[in-house]
């Protein structure tokens, strides 16, 4: 037989005893109580089998009368049906029976199955519960070894001390195991946990994100739309070329948003091996923006302090800077009347980059509605400042009109 053929029916056979052991804990979860009582009923059976007659073989006192012997083995046995929930208890019952097989020379092996309830001990109980152990094994071992000195009492005491001994070190490395594998399991389920809520965190995060996308691009693209609309319901009577005007500038933001909406949709599906990744929008955009809007009929000036080049933007910073102007200039479409005018201001500093939108519609007409859900206008531009650790107030003017502030840190990378 080769070595991997060895191997492989060792492997085979180690197989075999786990399932069997496996089994029989299964077993023992299930139906405690039967497998208690088979296991005294087995260790009962074997000790009146040794109490009827084999005793004397090892006996130093063959005459102890049979029915002591018989009494004294079912009080060796019996008590292991409880040695689980009592076992001190049980171990002193049997040690007061191990005093009297030892005291009146019978030395019944049955004393011997102490061990059990010390194993129990150590596995379910605290360390100093196998000193109280100890206390009530000695004496009968020291009892039978001063009266029947046949051998050294050392030759009897110390070697059956040492095999309890080493029965309670069994113990405690069985209850080691079983409390190492308890907190991985318990570790493992809580990283399940956690893991699953993650996958839900990032999830909503991703919610948000792909709903800020799509209001800043279908909101901003529509209220153009509407903008040149109106203008060119408008010019249609007086200025036909006008009309024609505002109805390219329509086909075109039309194109560009469902272009846009396009390749966002592209990038969202799984089965899309080569979805469309256009750069997205920067500050070196604005124009185009700007141009989009003026078309539509309000009036936009730019107005650039300091020195772009001076400490650049992340390209993420620049698309938050971006969406916050467009939403602005939305919200300045939609609710600051046809006469108004906006202006962008775009300051540098050494430490940070001043982004505003300010309108000259009236008070009333300005304020944007409110937010109906998360990621939709006002909130999806604070949680875009919150992302690069910015800051963003938006609100009336006291001489009219609405302004954003945005004031975004000269990061290179989000916090």
């Amino acid at each position: 037989m080769t070595t991997q053929e060895t191997t492989a029916e060792a492997t085979g056979l180690s197989r075999y005893i786990q399932r069997l052991l496996a089994r029989a804990r299964a077993f023992d979860a299930r139906r405690p109580a039967v497998w208690d009582a088979a296991v005294t009923l087995f260790w009962t059976g074997a000790a009146l089998v040794d109490a009827s007659g084999g005793w004397r073989n090892t006996a130093p006192d063959p005459s102890v009368p049979v029915w002591l012997v018989f009494a004294t083995s079912l009080a060796l046995t019996l008590p292991l049906y409880w040695r689980r929930r009592r076992p001190m208890a049980v171990l002193a019952v049997m040690a007061c029976a191990a005093l009297v097989s030892d005291s009146t020379g019978a030395f019944l092996q049955a004393g011997y199955l102490q061990m059990i309830p010390v194993f129990h001990l150590a596995l379910t109980r605290p360390p100093r519960a196998l000193l109280w152990a100890f206390a009530l094994i000695l004496p009968p071992l020291v009892t039978g070894a001063v009266r029947f000195p046949r051998e050294t009492w050392d030759q009897r005491v110390v070697p059956t001390l040492w095999a309890y001994a080493l029965v309670a070190l069994l113990g405690i490395v069985v209850r080691s195991r079983r409390d190492h594998t308890a907190g991985l399991v318990d570790r493992a389920r809580r990283l399940e946990i956690e893991r699953d809520q993650e996958v839900r965190l990032a999830a909503a995060a991703e919610r948000t994100r792909i709903a800020r996308e799509m209001h800043d691009i279908i909101g901003h693209n529509l209220s153009v739309i509407t903008g040149l609309a109106d203008g060119g319901r408008y010019a249609a009577a007086k200025s036909p070329e006008r009309a024609a005007q505002a109805l390219d500038a329509i086909g075109t933001t039309s194109r560009q948003a469902l272009d846009d909406l396009r390749r966002l949709l592209g990038v969202l599906r799984d089965d899309e091996q080569e979805a469309v990744r256009d750069p997205q929008p920067t500050l070196a955009d604005l124009d185009t923006l700007l141009t989009g809007v003026r078309k539509a009929g309000l009036a936009v000036e730019l107005d650039i302090q300091g020195e772009p080049t001076a400490q650049p933007l992340a390209p993420g910073a620049q698309l938050t800077v971006y969406r916050v102007i467009q939403e602005a200039l939305t919200n300045t479409l939609k609710h600051a009347g046809p006469s108004a005018r906006a202006t962008v201001r775009l300051a540098y500093t050494p430490k940070e980059l001043l982004a505003e939108v300010t309108d000259t519609g009236t008070q009333s007409t300005t304020a944007p509605a409110p937010a109906t859900a998360p990621g939709q206008g006002l909130t999806g531009m604070r949680e875009r400042a919150a992302l690069y650790d910015g800051h963003l107030t938006c609100g009336p003017l006291p001489a009219g009109g609405w302004q954003v502030r945005l004031r975004l840190p000269l990061e290179d990378s989000p916090s």
